[in-house]
């Protein structure tokens, strides 16, 4: 399997902070398979506590919905709205 199938790319360093969540069972199993795959990938051991945060901003930067209100309130950050003409 190439690194481009899999949605999350390698993991970039970032500031972290810290955050509590409680997950279904099955979900972590799938996480923990995912990391799995993930770190046979790109040929880096990560764990799935790793992957929850990058998981989260590509699904939240994808979201269009979000974006266009983010985009429209101006109090959430995204990515900058296009000029009006």
């Amino acid at each position: 399997m190439s690194a481009n199938k899999l949605r999350l790319g390698p993991l970039p360093k970032a500031e972290i902070v810290k955050l509590t969540v409680t997950l279904p069972a099955e979900l972590k199993q799938r996480l923990e398979r995912y990391a799995q795959l993930h770190s046979q990938v790109h040929g880096e051991p990560v764990d799935a506590v790793a992957l929850i945060p990058h998981m989260l901003d590509a699904f939240i930067g994808r979201d269009r919905e979000f974006l266009k209100r983010s985009r429209n309130c101006g109090t959430l950050s995204g990515p900058p709205s296009p000029p009006s003409t």
